[in-house]
């Protein structure tokens, strides 16, 4: 009988806090795990669970001060490296243990090629001269799939797209032959198939190299196709962890049971009759080319951003229109509320075609059609009072409600939203993402709309947030007889919140269906590809596969 082997990496009683003016915050307490090679441990939590300040302390990232380790340690192959000087640490980072961060474009800088970044990596280190590190860095490119390296080495992060860029940062994180890949959120902006390849690269390479990655994830699809050992993460603390079947199949802790909880049970759902209401929006032969003057006539070359596109929505129904970045769905969004300029075709709205519109006409139409972005900070004036945002429509709609009754009826939709009265004296940076999102709602519900289009509107949330504010969507579809047009690339997502979805490919519509239909019997093979992309648990994809852990074991003993 063998003794217990030494993990490659342990994390001891780790206990982080930021320092302030305001005085000290702790980001995390007495956390604890550790990872086996070839595993792949998923740390698993909403925003501010701790999870990234857990695994940015493995890599000797926390700025202190502000950040202070008050307790803790640890360990790679049994020795410490809670405190590597710096020079230790420059050598340490890269070789030893690799991060993938969540933005590549915000982690590769723009004023130099990617051939000069991962070539960097290698004269860094002091691994060899710069025509050797050139040539190694074409080989690094071809083995993450980057197609035609030796002419793309030469390019600028701003010429590849968010998946190709997300390759190029797994690239430079495994150039030096890491024995631990740390991947923090590495998949959240990506679109659903670009996400399965990153996810399906990385597997590649666990088991080319025998890597045990640490993944940071708050996408509990992600996590279950990734993780042979899940650890869930919650204000700080770890409150549950355990092999990932068994926490996803059997959660112990009520934290783990209302993350599970978020995810839709599709098997569940029946496919509904189609909407007979009258149709509220009716959409015909849209289309749109940028770079084309007005009046001017499309070359024979030029491709449309939005092509040809045409789909009735009707009252209280909610329509998807999903696809990949660059397939045209946010141009559309734009476009219906004359945000951007349309090339050709119509937008009728109960009949009246919202392009012929003049001002006075225009102004109307947009108090009844509101919109909702991806990203409610910036879409919000942060010098603002939530007072002031929602009543905002007010002074522009003079009209719809007298000013003696404004504080009575923010508080009316604050509540609507599921906030408090008092979060009207309160600044957008005062509130969570999710909460921010609220407000947006309730300043689009401020105008009383009959149509609301979301722009990847819960794109960036954690999966709860997602589901509550897609409940608060249904919800008030429900009391206020609204109807949505829903953009996302999340396909989860609109199953669980649209009645009809349209896919859109390369500024084309390619499929139109009923929502269950859709998803059950897709027509077109991009469709099918974009279903048969999102992830699946891994116990289901290799449900014979030993953990990796008791694989090496194997392999070691009859070696």
């Amino acid at each position: 009988m063998t003794g217990a082997r030494t993990p490659l990496v342990a994390v001891e009683n780790l206990t982080v806090d930021f320092h302030s003016g305001a005085g000290s915050f702790r980001a995390v307490e007495g956390v604890s795990f550790h990872v086996d090679p070839g595993e792949t441990l998923v740390i698993l939590g909403e925003s501010g669970s701790g999870k990234s300040v857990s695994s940015s302390a493995i890599m000797g990232l926390i700025d202190m001060p502000p950040g202070e380790i008050v307790t803790g340690r640890i360990l790679y192959e049994g020795r410490d490296i809670t405190h590597l000087t710096e020079a230790e640490r420059a050598a340490f980072n890269g070789s030893k243990i690799a991060m993938i961060f969540q933005d590549p474009l915000s982690h590769l800088n723009p004023v130099f090629t990617i051939g000069w970044q991962l070539a960097e990596v290698y004269t860094a280190h002091g691994k060899c001269d710069r025509a050797e590190a050139r040539r190694r860095s074409v080989e690094v490119l071809r083995r993450v799939g980057i197609p035609d390296p030796e002419t793309r080495i030469d390019w600028y992060p701003h010429q590849f797209s968010g998946g190709q860029r997300q390759r190029i940062m797994i690239g430079m994180a495994i150039a030096l032959d890491p024995k631990v890949l740390i991947a923090d959120e590495p998949t959240t902006a990506l679109d659903v198939s670009v996400q399965g390849q990153v996810l399906e690269l990385m597997r590649k390479l666990q088991r080319e190299d025998g890597l045990a990655i640490i993944m940071i994830t708050h996408d509990l699809e992600v996590a279950a196709s990734m993780a042979d050992r899940i650890v869930v993460m919650n204000q700080g603390n770890i409150v549950e962890r355990g092999e990932a079947r068994q926490v996803f199949a059997r959660p112990r802790h009520a934290y783990t049971r209302r993350l599970m909880s978020a995810l839709p049970d599709h098997d569940a759902k029946a496919e509904r009759p189609e909407s007979t209401a009258e149709p509220i929006l009716e959409v015909r032969r849209l289309t749109k080319y940028y770079g084309l003057p007005a009046g001017a006539e499309p070359r024979p070359a030029m491709k449309p951003a939005v092509g040809d596109v045409s789909f009735t929505l009707r009252k209280g129904q909610t329509i998807g229109i999903v696809g990949e970045s660059g397939s045209g769905k946010s141009t559309i969004a734009r476009m219906l509320l004359r945000l951007t300029p349309t090339t050709s075709g119509e937008v009728l709205f109960h009949g009246e075609d919202v392009l012929a519109m003049d001002r006075r006409r225009l102004l109307a139409y947009r108090r009844r059609a509101q919109m909702v972005f991806q990203d409610p900070y910036s879409s919000m004036n942060p010098r603002m009072s939530v007072f002031r945002i929602i009543s905002e429509p007010w002074i522009i709609h003079p009209d719809i409600l007298p000013k003696a009754k404004w504080r009575d009826r923010v508080a009316e939709l604050l509540g609507l939203v599921g906030l408090r009265p008092e979060h009207a004296d309160r600044h957008p940076h005062q509130f969570s993402g999710g909460q921010r999102q609220r407000i947006a709602i309730a300043r689009a519900l401020a105008c009383d709309p009959e149509l609301i289009v979301c722009d990847e509107a819960v794109s960036a949330l954690d999966v709860s947030i997602q589901m509550q504010v897609i409940e608060l969507l249904a919800d008030l579809r429900e009391r206020l007889g609204l109807s949505y047009i829903f953009i996302t690339h999340d396909l989860p997502i609109v199953r669980d919140f649209a009645d009809r979805v349209l896919v859109m490919k390369s500024g084309r519509l390619v499929e139109e269906q009923e929502t269950e239909a859709l998803f059950r019997r897709p027509r077109e093979d991009y469709t099918r590809m974009l279903v048969n992309a999102a992830p699946k648990p891994k116990w289901e994809v290799e449900p014979g596969a030993a953990r990796p852990a008791e694989r090496a074991a194997t392999e070691r003993v009859g070696g």
